[in-house]
């Protein structure tokens, strides 16, 4: 292999080592959490803290006034810090005393120094009072051209998307000005026009030109997608796209009308590399030297933690601890009920931490409700495309890839087909509409003629009960305005619209044993036997959001479906198990479902804590009384987890009359979640720090203080492991995902959050927001997700996974998969296993082997 191959191979190795170090980013109207840090997940916490720290500036700890503030208030004590220091008493370096942790909590920790790059380095040699900071200019510059070249939605006029990402980039340059005129570079075209045409022949070329060790080239890329870490993990999430598709390149999206490309990351890294040569010039000889042996001292002794990371990652352990100590005594205190036969309701919910608190009030308003935990899309691998549009949109979590499609049926096939065509005219006059408003001719004149009717839809919007609930105006999708119009219409003629398997009236045999087998599938999964009982109302319970003017409304929503409502996957899967003849080839597979026995789809609104149940025309005569009676207990519920959470959001019940307080209540939280001005319509997933993988017994007694994500399982009814398998592989995963997004944009909101929610402006119509008109595109939660105005609203822990099965049986999970592994020994959660038999739980140890894998801890 000669000289010249071995480099290029070796280079396009450190490009694909740094793109694999970013995570994707959703866009906002699929917007789901991810961890940040998923690229790092091979290396332990503690290690990626210290890399990302010297590569960008990036803080994984939690602040230390947050821990001041839970010292003062006794919820951090001595006896949490001696326990961190235990935990790391056998690692180098961990010399530390109680008294010096107390000590730290009062000092304000030192910011680590970032790795310089060509921006830095010229910035360094100008008077930045008076000039532009040129790493400034340049995240801008790349910026709105990632915004164009990447918009679909938002401009009339858009860039060519014939070309890759770095090839619009190098033809734009060749004609921009800006750097000359705003920076006063010197011979700015000819250094433009010295830049290679192809990405992989940029980054050899800069190689060469810069000089970077080659031991250090993948940490140098690494820094540079870092420095424009936004479009970055943009990037990255259309290179996760292909992947899901399993294609090679490129892969054409039906939802947006795009095409993703694979390649893009690595356009972008060319982008900013080709920057990093384009100013080399004007850094002097002498910091390049100092700058490449940096770059040699980092490669050959890569720098430890720093003393205060150290002190940071103790006192980050203690707060753990703080939370775990008294979750394992409470988890211990559980007592198995005596066995009262069948209920007469049975719920299953979506895992989020949301459930807990409507899971728990609804239990108790009936001793004869059982509720059960499971994942929010249930189990659906679908895709869903209302009637009449050719939009298309994932119902799962974005780990998977849609295998099925769903539509929506009318009970009349003739008037669907007439409401099909309705609908795709509105939606004409809306594109039509949207091009009057935007086209460069009615720039001016659209003000002067419209201006007074959106007077008066602002009017309407500030006015209490009086704004439109929906997060975004959409044509007959469920959950909107548009869907409630056309279920007054279709009211009018006897007949509604149901999202469905398939719209065939007679499925063929191959549908109808496809339907079949995903029935029993989710049933296995939910842990549905002959043994829990079958009552005559079962809820199948989807959750969705409720806000106004908000860009971030998905992720109000359920992850597990894509950061849609769960109404659709909930209502399919009802359709499905009420259907005699799925029930039927069901039987014929030993799994039986009762003529007593219904089934009910019901939508959980996180924000109002109301529950709407769907379909219930379809429900038979016998099972009315029932109905009413559930309905009743729902409504129960919704008051008693309004009032629950009411203080948090700044309101209160008033003791004196129940009833009128009650109403005052929801009310109160209706108008928050109609209006359009409400930063904060429901704090969502804050605060979340376990993940409970047991029997409903184990938990039932406690108040969890929707902190927890709570999945029904029982050992004893999984011998094959499979549905443990398929726990701690897919919505344990989930949950780390949305763990460490409220983690990272906690901690470093700078970087891995979106910012001030009062300054976004929406990107390309969909792809994320920029704080003011530029910068980044930011991603992550905004601060007012995370943040009251007084004090942090999240606590940001690692997830506390608790898992009640044999020791054995999770260690064959882990041992089977890699990411669960690296999850787990390098303590990006951590795992506890509840003892079915003995009251026992114990902590699996990932930092010294040598004395076992499991430590029992309480």
């Amino acid at each position: 292999m000669n000289a010249a191959l071995h480099h290029s191979e070796a280079l396009q190795h450190s490009a694909d080592t740094a793109c694999a170090r970013l995570a994707p980013t959703w866009p906002l109207d699929q917007f789901i959490a991810v961890n940040p840090y998923w690229g790092w997940l091979d290396k332990p916490f503690d290690e990626a803290a210290a890399e990302l720290a010297r590569m960008s500036g990036s803080l994984m700890w939690t602040p230390r006034e947050h821990h001041l503030a839970r010292w003062k208030a006794g919820d951090l004590r001595a006896e949490h810090l001696r326990a961190a220091l235990a935990s790391t008493a056998t690692q180098a370096g961990a010399t530390f005393t109680a008294e010096e942790l107390i000590h730290a909590l009062h000092v304000a920790a030192v910011l680590p120094s970032r790795l310089g790059l060509m921006t830095d380095l010229v910035d360094a040699q100008r008077d930045l009072t008076h000039h532009v900071v040129w790493r400034d200019f340049v995240t801008h510059q790349v910026s709105q051209h990632c915004a164009a070249h990447f918009d679909r939605h938002q401009a009339v006029w858009g860039a060519s998307h014939a070309q890759g990402l770095y090839a619009t980039w190098l033809e734009q340059m060749k004609r921009d000005r800006s750097a000359s005129l705003l920076m006063s570079a010197a011979d700015w075209s000819c250094r433009v026009n010295r830049l290679p045409t192809q990405p992989a022949e940029l980054m050899a070329w800069a190689a060469h030109q810069l000089q970077v060790p080659p031991a250090a080239i993948t940490n140098y890329f690494t820094a540079l997608l870092l420095s424009v870490n936004g479009w970055a993990s943009w990037c990255a999430y259309e290179r996760w796209q292909v992947s899901l598709a399993g294609a090679q390149a490129a892969v054409p999206c039906e939802s947006i009308g795009a095409v993703f490309d694979a390649d893009a990351l690595l356009n972008l890294l060319a982008i900013r590399l080709a920057w990093e040569c384009l100013l080399l010039r004007d850094v002097p000889e002498d910091s390049l030297v100092a700058w490449r042996a940096s770059l040699d001292r980092d490669t050959e002794t890569p720098a430890p933690a720093s003393h205060d990371a150290r002190v940071d990652a103790l006192l980050q352990r203690a707060a753990e601890f703080a939370y775990q100590a008294p979750l394992c005594r409470d988890l211990l205190q559980a007592c198995q009920p005596a066995d009262t036969g069948a209920a007469k309701f049975q719920a299953v919910f979506c895992i989020d931490v949301r459930s807990e608190v409507f899971r728990r009030a609804l239990e108790s308003t009936s001793a004869h409700i059982r509720t059960r935990g499971f994942a929010g899309f249930f189990g659906l691998p679908i895709a869903y495309r209302p009637l009449g549009c050719a939009l298309v949109r994932p119902q799962l979590p974005g780990l998977l890839s849609a295998s099925h499609e769903v539509t929506e049926v009318s009970d009349s096939p003739s008037l669907g087909e007439v409401l099909s065509r309705q609908r795709r005219r509105g939606l004409d006059l809306r594109a039509r509409w949207r091009e009057f408003r935007t086209g460069a001719s009615s720039g001016f004149s659209f003000v002067e003629t419209c201006g007074l009717f959106y007077g008066v839809k602002l009017l309407t919007q500030s006015l209490p009960n009086l704004g439109d609930p929906s997060p975004v105006e959409q044509i007959g999708l469920p959950g909107s305005r548009g869907a409630a119009s056309w279920a007054a219409a279709l009211a009018q003629e006897g007949s509604s619209l149901r999202p469905r398997w398939n719209s065939s009236p007679t499925p063929s045999e191959a549908d109808m044993a496809a339907q079949c087998g995903l029935a029993a599938n989710v049933l296995g999964a939910m842990g549905w036997n002959a043994a829990t009982g079958q009552a005559r109302l079962v809820l199948l319970a989807g959750h969705g959001s409720q806000s106004s003017n908000n860009a971030h409304a998905a992720g109000l929503d359920c992850g597990a479906c894509g950061g849609q409502s769960g109404e659709v996957n909930a209502r399919v899967l009802v359709g499905l198990l009420n259907d005699p003849q799925v029930r039927s080839s069901l039987a014929a597979r030993g799994v039986v479902l009762t003529e007593q026995t219904q089934f009910v789809a019901g939508v959980h609104n996180t924000t109002t804590d109301e529950m709407t149940l769907h379909d219930l025309d379809l429900l038979p005569a016998s099972h009315s009384a029932n109905l009413v009676e559930l309905t009743r207990h729902v409504a129960h519920a919704g008051h008693l987890a309004r009032a629950e959470r009411a203080e948090a959001l700044g309101l209160r019940a008033e003791p004196e009359n129940v009833a009128r307080s009650a109403d005052r209540l929801f009310r109160a939280i209706k108008a928050r979640a109609n209006d359009w001005a409400e930063v904060r319509p429901e704090w969502a997933l804050a605060n979340n720090a376990a993940f409970i993988v047991a029997r409903r017994w184990r938990t039932q007694h406690l108040n969890l203080a929707g902190r927890a994500f709570l999945h029904d399982y029982d050992w004893q009814q999984d011998s094959q492991l499979t549905l443990l398998e398929l726990i701690m592989t897919a919505p344990m995963v989930v949950a780390n995902w949305i763990n460490m997004q409220y983690h990272a944009s906690t901690v470093d909101n700078a970087r891995y959050g979106s910012g001030n929610k009062l300054l976004h402006n929406v990107v390309g119509g969909r792809l994320g927001v920029f704080e003011g008109n530029g910068g980044d595109l930011r991603i992550g939660l905004p601060w007012q997700s995370i943040h009251d105005g007084d004090q942090l609203r999240h606590t940001p822990l690692r997830l506390s996974v608790f898992i009640e099965a044999p020791q054995s049986s999770i260690d064959r999970v882990i041992a089977q998969h890699e990411v669960v592994r690296q999850l787990v020994e390098n303590q990006w959660l951590h795992l506890f296993q509840i003892d079915p038999m003995r009251p026992e739980i114990s902590q699996r140890q990932s930092s010294q082997p040598e004395r076992g894998l499991w430590k029992a801890c309480v």
